[in-house]
This record gives structure tokens, sequence and C-alpha cells, in this order.
């Protein structure tokens, strides 16, 4: 009596997890050739190739192709020649936000590093990105800067990314000073807006702002899921419509906002901040702008369409898609 072979067939078993993990290491990590492969396992090269496809695709292989230094500075070039900037700053794509955000964070702080000098003003936005930047560890030269807010505040779940609160690590970081704009960020209607921005106080250090020499603002984009309508200053349903009816793309430093071919959008949202405008920043001869996630690549060629933006901080996924934006 014969022994009955084994139902799983010899592909089966090569297909399975172990196997094709035993292969992908054999090839991508000990640099053993397709034909090594196929005489050790029995089977034909062909059949090696569509193995390590598989591993591929069922993720047991991940390929990641990391930018080199001189193809990030030829994204910047790129990029200053196309939107007339006086420079790009390209971080290396991260695998998650967090880190992203840190990567972009640490060219920015090593770039006002470089150009800060005693007594020079820079006016401040709010957000995740510019916070990043008051929050990197990397060690800074002290300079008797003032940081000024730019934007007023919004409720206690959002004090990291305050410009209040930003400004003051800004000026622990720099060794400088803060100046804090005692009003919110946004109301509820135009009427309040205008109390506050004639308010004496409030209209003294919006001035101090329009006056300063660097800017450094965040650039936001019209997901119903952003920080402002987290934070509840406007809602979901007032972004929906503002990207609808409006046009808007986006908004820059949180106080403007704006269409995809850079104009300045007559909102009623625009009309319920306490901050500068647009027009300010066009005054403000170094205005540094960042944006780490790729999911607003639509929202930065908006706003580098505006013709405010001097620094672009992003990334370098995000770099290549605004060039393959605007080229079609």
């Amino acid at each position: 009596m014969t022994t009955s072979p084994p139902t799983a067939s010899f592909d089966h078993q090569l297909e399975d997890t172990d196997l094709l993990t035993e292969i992908a290491i054999l090839y991508y990590q000990q640099s053993a050739t397709q034909e090594e492969i196929s005489k050790k396992f029995g089977i034909s090269r062909p059949k090696v190739s569509r193995l390590l496809r598989k591993a591929r695709e069922e993720g047991i292989v991940e390929i990641t192709v990391k930018f080199h230094p001189i193809h990030s500075a030829q994204l910047e070039q790129r990029l200053m020649d196309r939107f007339n900037l006086k420079r790009a700053l390209i971080a290396l794509d991260q695998p998650s936000a967090q880190e992203q955000r840190m990567q972009v964070s640490t060219l920015v702080s090593a770039y006002l590093d470089g150009y800060l000098r005693d007594d020079v003003v820079v006016a401040v936005g709010q957000g995740q990105n510019v916070a990043a930047v008051a929050d990197h560890p990397g060690i800074v030269s002290h300079r008797n800067a003032r940081f000024v807010c730019a934007i007023g505040g919004t409720h206690r779940s959002g004090d990291t990314i305050n410009a209040d609160h930003i400004c003051r690590r800004l000026a622990k970081k720099f060794g400088g000073t803060s100046e804090t704009l005692y009003a919110p960020a946004y109301v509820d209607s135009e009427v309040t807006q205008q109390v506050f921005i004639t308010h004496p106080n409030v209209s003294e250090t919006l001035n101090q702002a329009r006056k300063a020499e660097f800017a450094l603002v965040g650039i936001g984009d019209m997901d119903e899921n952003s920080h402002m309508v987290k934070l509840g200053c406007f809602t979901a349903k007032e972004f929906v419509e503002a990207r609808l009816n409006d046009g808007i793309v986006g908004d820059i430093g949180g106080f403007d906002f704006f269409r995809l071919d850079g104009q300045q959008a007559g909102t009623l949202m625009r009309g319920r901040v306490v901050g500068l405008e647009m027009s300010d920043l066009h005054r403000i001869p170094n205005v540094i702008a960042m944006a780490s996630e790729s999911r607003k690549a639509l929202a930065i060629l908006g706003a580098l369409r505006t013709g405010v933006i001097d620094v672009l901080a992003t990334s370098a996924s995000c770099a290549m898609a605004l060039l393959n934006m605007s080229d079609s």
C-alpha cells in the first residue's frame, strides 16, 4: 500500500508567509541572486520573481526611496524659480505626521537661527506647524528679538497652538521677548470683530505685527476635521460651504482665506478673525510659511499664488506635488 502524497502542493508551501519571508531576506538583505534562490528551492527564476513580487504585495517587503540631499536641493531651486521664492526648505518624507512636522520645524528653526538679529520683530501665527518650531529642541543662538502675536487666542484646549503661547516659547528659545494680542482669534460677527480691532490695546499690537521684518505662519486647508473646526472656531458646515460656495482652498496664518488662484476670498469667515490680513503680509519682507501635511498640497499652491510667501517650508512629496500641479 502506497502512501498518498500531501494535499498541499509545493507551490502552496512556497507561498506560505514564512517561506516568502525567507526568500525576501535572501534576496534583499543577503544579496542572493534570483538564480541562486531558484537553485536553493528547485524552482525557476520566473517563479522566484513572482514570489518576490508577492512578498511586496503582502507587505512582507516594503521598499522606501529616500531623497538624496542633492535631489532636495534641486527641488528647492525649482520651487524658488517657479514661485519666485527667496528660499524653499524641503524636508525628507517621514513615515508619520508628527515626524514630518518635526523635520520641517528643524529646517525653519535653523533658518531663523541664521537670520534673526537683535531688535528684529517677528509676527507669529497659530497652528501645529508653527508651534513645532517653538518646541524644537535644537540649540540656537540667543538674540533680543521680539515675537508679536499676529492673531488672537482660542479657548484652553488649543493653548499649545495659540499664537500667544507660541510667541512665549519662541521668546524663551531665542532669548527675546513676546507681545500678546489680548483678543479672541475668532468672533461671531464682523461687528464684534471691529470692536476688538479698534480697541487701542489690540490695534497697537497689530500695528507692531504689521511692521515686522519676519512673519512665521502656517498654511491651513479646508478640511472639516482641521484644528480650527475641532477648536470650535468655525463649524464643519461653514468650512464645507466656504469650500463649495466661495471656492476657498485654505488659509494663511489662520487669519485670511484664499482661492486656488491665490485671490483673497470675500467670505463671511474672514470678517470674524481678529488678526492680520493678506495685505499686511504683503508688506512684511520675509514671510515664512509652513505646511508639513501631504493633504495640504492644494492649499499650499493657492497660498503660493497669493504672492505673500517669501520662504516655504514643506516636505519633498508636497514639493513634487506642487511642481506637478503648477505644470498642469
